[in-house]
């Protein structure tokens, strides 16, 4: 019982501490509030009013179909334009892409001969380059095949797929990035509010206070781990409920308290890698390398960004033993999905398990660090 007493009176201790660093607080507010809002909103992977010129050579009903075929928000309005401009255009970022149908494309068509489209990309902006692409594709093959029905008919598609997209109907990638960066500032927020807990008492020598006092090196620990993991806890609730639900109108399909809950089991590993970080550094340059060193395989490796399937085989299996790995997943499932306990249990003792590993094991480092000090 005197060691709960010792626990919870350090833990407000490191609140009141972290209350007075106002650079910590600051960067944790903007880190689930406006840093949420502009990823969410600031980064498209899909493309979104892109530029598009059309040089018609053709001057057919086909062709003024195809240059009708693009337009907002996929598209800006098609601007056509002469074929001797094509590389000025180009040169100088004026259009993303440039379609040119060629002369007598609406009769090689309707004769059944072989004829093509050009497209000009400019592919600066990878990623909306390769999937505009695509879209530009789709849209003139939809245009011919509708074409070519009315004029001869008759049906030429085989098959008709019908696609249905489940959990995000839209294809909005506002949602999905929202997400990923609540999770990755939860690991770096957390990393970094506990290890600069115990910078900050070795830097103000307050640590060696600490050491000349009745407490276990476990009660310092538990201490900062309970005190930093409640802020972090708030700190995402208040940006699911203010940001996520309110600002960015992003409905939650699963629980929230069952995220929670889950985001909670895995505060002991991150907590963990703080204590860590705090233990073997001895300075803020130190530990602020470390973390990066750290953060980065965390969330490349989580399988948040990219899935975890399209890794080679070897790294999956790394990769299994990562808590991070196993909260992206629960976490997608719980948000996206409406997935409840019943099918996320597993990952939830996967993270708990490693956890509470790797929350020992910075334990013991601790227990070393201050056993020398003394």
């Amino acid at each position: 019982m005197e060691s709960l007493k010792n626990i919870f009176w350090l833990g407000t201790k490191e609140l009141r501490s972290l209350q007075r660093d106002i650079i910590l607080v600051v960067f944790v507010v903007y880190s689930f509030s406006f840093a949420i809002y502009m990823q969410a909103t600031g980064i498209a992977s899909e493309v979104n009013n892109a530029s598009i010129a059309i040089v018609d050579e053709d001057r057919s009903i086909l062709s003024t179909r195809i240059v009708n075929g693009f337009y907002p928000p996929r598209f800006q309005k098609a601007q056509l334009i002469e074929p001797g401009e094509v590389d000025r255009a180009m040169d100088r970022g004026h259009f993303m892409f440039v379609l040119v149908i060629p002369p007598n494309f609406e009769s090689d068509i309707r004769a059944n001969r072989g004829t093509e489209l050009q497209l000009n990309i400019d592919a600066t902006a990878m990623m909306q380059a390769s999937i505009g692409a695509n879209y530009i594709q789709n849209i003139a093959n939809d245009e011919i095949m509708r074409f070519v029905e009315r004029s001869q008919g008759t049906s030429v598609r085989a098959v008709e797929n019908v696609v249905r997209t489940a959990f995000n109907p839209n294809r909005d990638n506002v949602p999905f990035s929202a997400f990923i960066a609540i999770i990755d500032n939860v690991t770096l927020l957390t990393i970094v509010l506990t290890g600069a807990a115990l910078l900050r008492e070795r830097e103000h020598g307050t640590i060696e206070h600490l050491l000349v006092m009745p407490l276990g090196s476990f009660e310092i620990v538990a201490a900062k781990i309970w005190a930093n993991a409640l802020v972090i806890l708030v700190a995402v609730m208040l940006c699911l409920i203010f940001v996520v639900r309110m600002a960015l109108d992003i409905p939650i399909a699963g629980s929230m308290p069952l995220f929670l809950a889950g985001t909670l089991l895995y505060l002991f590993f991150a907590t963990a890698v703080g204590v860590f970080l705090g233990t073997v550094t001895r300075s803020m340059a130190q530990f602020a390398l470390l973390t990066i060193l750290i953060m980065l395989p965390l969330n490349m490796l989580s399988g948040g960004r990219t899935p975890a399937e399209g890794q080679p085989d070897w790294l999956q299996m790394i990769t299994i033993f990562l808590p991070s790995r196993h909260y992206v997943s629960f976490s997608q499932g719980i948000l996206f999905r409406g997935a409840g306990l019943d099918v996320v249990w597993p990952e939830f003792a996967i993270v708990l398990a490693l956890g509470l590993v790797f929350l020992l094991i910075s334990l013991a480092l601790f227990r070393a660090s201050i056993a020398g000090s003394k």
